[in-house]
């Protein structure tokens, strides 16, 4: 019978499909680290992960290991290599967070446009009338360019248009035959579509070269406001911090980061012109269900030899679902 180790706290409906499927033997921990993997994966079928690391040494120590089932869409915290070579797929939920996270990024773009962490601060202090500075914006008429048009960039892309902005998208990887709506542009040069834009939104996974650096903030405008809900390490923190400081861009809103948790002397929490929040685009109480029930069920179809060959990461790679 398969053993399924589900590491990081999860919705219960989770628990209850596994639990629910007979022979399967479920452990459950909630600690969300890469150490507390360890006394569990050793006898593991099967893995139910969130964020935390799984380094190439704790697959190669795992010697029943037959499935890592990502809850969420995001991989970039697995070895995949090392799954592959052992032939062991690395399933992902598909699309049951897009309109979640762009939602999120819509809330940053307009918490930073609004200031509104200078203008809490001006409430409960003595600068009431640091309303008269004028520092809030409007959406309306402003050029988002929205790097990675895929579900997440697309779904933006909707809100977006409805506030009345001009949506242009930077994606080398997609055709203008594939945008589904011709009112959003396809660009071909990055630092062209950055310096006329007034919002930058990324929805890119992350490589091991930055996207965004201190030369591409220079190519921005003064008046622009960047938003990342996608990954950390895809914009280099440290250059964000300078080009807001230094006034090379205005604002920004982050959702993610190269270290998670960022330490508290992180130069961008000193900052009142960005929106900080904790990695939860996507943690809302209807897409944690979602995000769940989804990595439970790709366990189960795993075993029970229907999982969706589309939600397989490296199917490809190991052969999987080949003829």
């Amino acid at each position: 019978m398969p053993q399924v180790l589900v590491a990081g706290k999860v919705h219960p409906g989770a628990l209850e499909i596994l639990r629910d499927t007979p022979g399967m033997v479920v452990e459950y921990t909630e600690e969300e680290s890469t150490e507390s993997l360890m006394p569990g994966l050793g006898q593991a079928d099967a893995l139910l992960i969130r964020t935390q690391r799984l380094p190439a040494e704790y697959i190669d120590r795992s010697p029943n290991l037959k499935l890592v089932s990502r809850h969420g869409v995001g991989c970039d915290n697995i070895a995949i290599d090392a799954l592959v070579r052992r032939g062991i797929p690395l399933a992902i939920v598909g699309d049951v967070n897009s309109r979640t996270v762009a939602e999120h990024a819509m809330t940053l773009m307009l918490a930073a446009a609004k200031r509104l962490i200078r203008y809490h601060k001006a409430s409960l202090g003595p600068d009431w009338n640091y309303r008269n500075s004028l520092q809030a914006e409007e959406l309306e008429g402003k050029n988002l360019l929205i790097i990675g048009l895929g579900r997440i960039g697309r779904q933006l892309a909707k809100m977006a248009m409805v506030f009345g902005m001009r949506v242009t998208a930077f994606d080398p990887f997609i055709s203008t035959a594939a945008i589904d709506d011709d009112s959003v542009a396809l660009v071909d040069d990055l630092d062209d579509a950055l310096a006329a834009a007034d919002f930058v939104s990324l929805h890119v996974p992350k490589t091991e070269k930055l996207l965004i650096g201190l030369r591409q903030f220079r190519c921005m405008k003064r008046t622009a406001i960047i938003i990342n809900t996608a990954r950390g390490g895809v914009i280099d923190e440290a250059a964000l911090a300078e080009a807001l400081v230094s006034g090379e861009i205005a604002a920004a809103g982050i959702d993610v980061f190269e270290e998670e948790p960022p330490k508290k002397e992180h130069p961008l929490s000193r900052l009142d012109q960005v929106i900080l929040t904790p990695h939860s685009a996507s943690l809302t109480r209807e897409c944690a269900k979602r995000m769940a029930v989804a990595s439970a069920q790709n366990v189960v179809d795993f075993f029970q030899g229907k999982l969706d060959a589309s939600l397989v990461v490296n199917a490809e790679a190991i052969g999987y679902f080949a003829e």
